[in-house]
């Protein structure tokens, strides 16, 4: 087996490894509200979102064509070189999904994967690296800069507008009527945005590996997306999502609004227009950024609500880091996977990977999160005040 050979299988496990630390970075999008009000059991919920998300995979590819030809400019750069640059770009993210996951802060994957890919190419490129503009269907700032600001804004104003015409219509109504009415809803409504997380998500992956396989002459730019990739990009989503991201889960249920079953269908059926939507215009939207929007939202639309802004400011932080620091790790990691120009660099690379990784799962088991008690009251803070009574994965 060549070395470029086993550095693509290396570049595709690790690129599948991003897909799964994503689907369980991301589980809080479409189930965190559900949970939150009890529309569905925890653990109910995580498997159905890892059904549809396996679905929603295969029902488009146009996100998965600008993340494989619309951001980049690597035109002229095949075999080792692009190698190099797709797997630091991987790390970047995987590292910083890990770390937002250990502290609880519902950031943006996709944001994380292509910070990721833009510090590893400008590191390797400079500037020129990166498309910053383009036409409708290329460019950092047209496909990636402007849906991230619109994005949350434009969630929390229709999740608002609808969360208060709710309530204002149902004003007169039994409250326990309406509570459950809603529950059921929601059950569709969560189920909707589970599949676009997929239709948009999981696109992403297939964009970076079938990058991968044009690299080393195996496809071009004009094939078709191979079925193996949609098929293992939208399995490893699904486990991820499986295994339910149960930290995040906590501080989008608990810790942004205290959420009525009434907030949450309003909150799953804006987060699940807007990313549909997007994804049929092949934009890699923030799934993150957009069902926090909605959330937020329906705080502001409910009478009375709490809005929990500290938490909310720690997440736009985290938000508006998320493309500088992956970025900063993916160039980094580039420089040593660059080493040589060959498999050495790579491989320390990954032994740091999966050092790192380890590492952040044993800080974890410090202060478990876990469906026994991602629905205890929130006390400013991630942990619960009462001990967990099981303890179960991420």
């Amino acid at each position: 087996m060549s070395a470029e050979l086993l550095v693509l299988l290396i570049v595709v496990v690790t690129a599948l490894a991003f897909d799964f630390t994503n689907g369980f970075h991301d589980t809080a999008n479409a189930m965190a509200t559900s949970i939150a009000t009890g529309a569905l059991a925890p653990r109910v919920a995580v498997a159905l979102s890892a059904v549809l998300n396996l679905v929603g995979a295969f029902l488009s590819v146009e996100v998965a064509k600008t993340v494989s030809g619309g951001l980049l400019n690597i035109g002229g750069i095949h075999g080792m070189a692009l190698l190099h640059i797709v797997f630091a770009g991987l790390v970047g993210g995987i590292l910083w999904n890990l770390f937002t996951w250990l502290v609880g802060i519902p950031s943006s994957s996709s944001h994380a994967l292509f910070g990721g890919l833009i510090g590893a190419a400008v590191a390797a490129l400079g500037a020129s690296g990166v498309i910053w503009t383009g036409d409708q269907k290329t460019g950092l700032i047209n496909k990636i800069i402007l849906p991230a600001l619109l994005a949350p804004f434009v969630a929390a104003l229709v999740a608002g507008l609808g969360t208060y015409a709710v309530y204002r219509l149902t004003r007169h109504s039994r409250k326990d009527r309406v509570s459950t009415a809603f529950r059921w809803g929601q059950i569709g409504s969560a189920s909707l945005v589970s599949l676009a997380h997929g239709t948009n998500d999981a696109q992403k992956t297939m964009g970076v590996i079938f990058m991968a396989l044009v690299a080393r002459g195996t496809y071009t730019n004009a094939d078709d997306i191979p079925l193996w990739v949609k098929v293992c990009c939208a399995l490893a989503i699904a486990a991820g999502t499986y295994l339910g991201g149960w930290r995040i889960i906590r501080t989008l249920g608990k810790g942004l609004v205290q959420i009525d079953s009434p907030q949450g269908f309003a909150a799953e059926t804006s987060s699940a227009a807007i990313i549909l939507t997007s994804a049929q215009f092949g934009l890699p939207l923030s799934t993150t950024q957009t069902a926090t929007g909605s959330i937020l939202g329906t705080g502001l639309g409910k009478p009375g609500a709490e809005v929990r802004w500290g938490v909310m400011g720690r997440m736009a932080v985290a938000w508006l880091l998320t493309l500088p620091l992956a970025g900063l790790v993916g160039a980094a990691c580039w420089w040593v996977a660059d080493l040589g120009g060959g498999l050495l660099g790579v491989l320390i690379v990954l032994a740091v990977l999966i050092a790192v990784s380890v590492y952040m799962y044993l800080r974890s088991r410090r202060n478990p999160i876990d469906t026994s008690n991602v629905n205890d009251d929130w006390e400013d803070g991630l942990t619960p005040s009462a001990q967990p009574r099981e303890t179960t994965t991420a």
